[in-house]
């Protein structure tokens, strides 16, 4: 799921705090509710790291708007246990070629007892790809026939594989056979909406309430912005006998260290992606009380190059600032998270690129000089003290603890001293999609469990989620082919191939493969984090 991460060591999927610091209360909890007893209502209480940049399944990025948006809305498919299973589709037939998927809807109402129809999906996804509604993640709709052309102004709504058979039953016909298809269909792009209420009020997802409509396991039902979320159970949710929880109290807490806090003195029950990060001042003791879990999942922490600026124009200064991180010492020394260090695009989780495929070396000091003085002169420059470069980052923590060691290295290495700019969240964002920077972190988590999530952003300069003005001809035309291939094999080489040809010409830095580092409460069951970053909190009990 690429999404755009705000947590403090992951911007979501994603695009990847908060204004201010806000308990839910002095205790940590929702004012008014009583402890969960067995047999009592169960209250769940977590701290995300600022306010959703946005609540519409269409345009959100970022993996702190998924983390409330996959809990208050479902898919045609959702995930259990790391398998793909039916969700608001109770039946799914594929034509043998691959091409038409058929969705029968089961019985589901919104959270307003209307009925979910196969409109409302159409109706959302033809929103996602409509060019004026600017949704930077239509891209991950280009399997749907006529859906890429129509998005780029090249086509019509009309000419959609998208066929709303009857109220129940959403047809669906592909450009090309897309094995991956159904995660998609469980991804937040592909939510449905509520079309009543979206035509009738073009800002129903700016704030909780009944204007609010959803169709998940939970509704949002109060979003003080700057400080809180609460959702609450959805009593009309089709499967609302298999959800445990009542409420799910959510504070918008910045700090790490001060969600750390929060955890230690028991106002909230779990603390990690994509509910907040572990702060790196208390992993060790963490460790030491043998309460942190560490998994891996495929997600990646880069840093992005403005190739539109001039100096990061020139891909020998960029290559130049790649080599020289030293990603295993940052990981010993400040992540500490069991990180693996990034030779390449993909992380190593993902199927058919577990090897390294040989691209750089971590640390390669002696190559970057040479690519330094290459790029000097290039830029008519004599001594890296006239280089002006600035890294920017999200406000947080750890994002500023991973600059200060990488800026220290780009010093004492390569002589090139960089100014370090810190942004609250929806400020980085704008900086990002404005390309208003040069160098600037990103985390980005697989939308789906397969490369081309971790390619396909770069294919275009115009992408959503590119944010580097990079594109290259030959590497958009191999992401191409690989959509078409139907050979697994043959698939994978071309999709190595392309990630070879970005890896040469460095518009991003890779730095590590992510682990997920978290903490809970005995209580809490079932609180767990999936491949990709994701945590479905209609499974979660709470047992005290």
């Amino acid at each position: 799921m690429l999404m755009l991460l705000a947590l403090t060591l992951v911007l979501a999927a994603c695009n990847f705090g908060a204004e201010e610091e806000k308990p839910a209360s002095e205790d940590g909890k929702k004012e008014g509710t009583e402890e969960t007893t067995e047999g009592g209502p169960k209250e769940l209480n977590l701290v995300v790291a600022s306010e959703p940049p946005s609540m519409h399944p269409q345009l959100a990025t970022d993996s702190t708007s998924n983390a409330v948006l996959k809990n208050v809305f479902e898919g045609l498919t959702t995930v259990k246990d790391g398998e793909v299973i039916e969700a608001a589709a109770e039946k799914v037939d594929v034509s043998e070629d691959g091409l038409v998927y058929t969705f029968t809807l089961r019985d589901a109402k919104w959270s307003n007892g209307d009925t979910v129809t196969a409109e409302d999906f159409a109706y959302a996804w033809t929103f996602a790809l409509t060019p004026e509604n600017a949704s930077e993640y239509a891209s991950i709709l280009y399997p749907i026939k006529g859906a890429q052309a129509f998005n780029l102004g090249e086509g019509s709504a009309e000419d959609l594989g998208i066929e709303v058979v009857d109220e129940k039953t959403l047809k669906v016909t592909l450009e090309n056979p897309t094995p991956y298809f159904l995660e998609l269909t469980a991804f937040k792009t592909y939510y449905p909406i509520h079309k009543a209420t979206a035509e009738a009020n073009d800002t129903w997802f700016a704030e909780a309430g009944d204007q609010y409509i959803s169709n998940g396991p939970f509704t949002l039902s109060e979003w003080q912005h700057g400080g809180s979320m609460t959702l609450e159970k959805n009593a009309n949710y089709w499967d609302a006998d298999n959800v445990a929880l009542d409420t799910v109290n959510i504070s918008m807490v910045e700090s790490e260290t001060t969600a750390a806090t929060m955890f230690d003195k028991g106002e909230i029950d779990f603390l990690g992606a994509p509910y907040q990060s572990v702060a790196l001042d208390v992993i060790d003791r963490y460790k030491e009380e043998g309460i942190l879990n560490i998994s891996d999942y495929a997600s990646i922490y880069v840093y992005k190059f403005n190739t539109t600026d001039e100096i990061m124009s020139n891909v020998n200064i960029r290559k130049a600032l790649t080599l020289a991180i030293d990603r295993q010492g940052l990981i010993d020394n400040i992540t500490k998270g069991e990180q693996t260090p990034a030779t390449g695009m993909v992380p190593a989780a993902v199927k058919g690129f577990e090897e390294d495929r040989g691209y750089m070396k971590d640390n390669d000091i002696e190559e970057a000089k040479k690519a330094l003085e290459l790029g000097l002169q290039e830029l008519g420059l004599s001594d890296a003290s006239e280089l002006d470069i600035k890294l920017s980052f999200n406000t947080s923590e750890a994002h500023a603890a991973i600059a200060q060691f990488i800026q220290e290295g780009w010093r004492t290495n390569l002589g090139i001293e960089v100014t370090l700019d810190n942004s609250e969240w929806q400020v980085y964002l704008d900086k990002l999609s404005n390309l208003d920077y040069q160098i600037a972190r990103l985390g980005w988590i697989g939308d789906y469990n397969d490369a081309y999530t971790f390619l396909e952003m770069y294919n275009s300069a115009d992408n959503g989620n590119n944010d580097t003005g990079w594109e290259n001809a030959e590497y958009t035309a191999l992401l191409e082919q690989s959509n078409k291939e139907q050979d697994p094999a043959k698939r994978l080489e071309l999709l190595k191939q392309a990630e070879a040809i970005i890896m040469s010409e460095y518009p991003v830095a890779p730095i590590y493969y992510y682990t997920n580092l978290s903490v809970k409460k005995d209580y809490v069951e079932n609180m767990e984090l999936d491949a990709l970053g994701n945590i479905y909190l209609k499974y979660v009990d709470i047992k005290k």
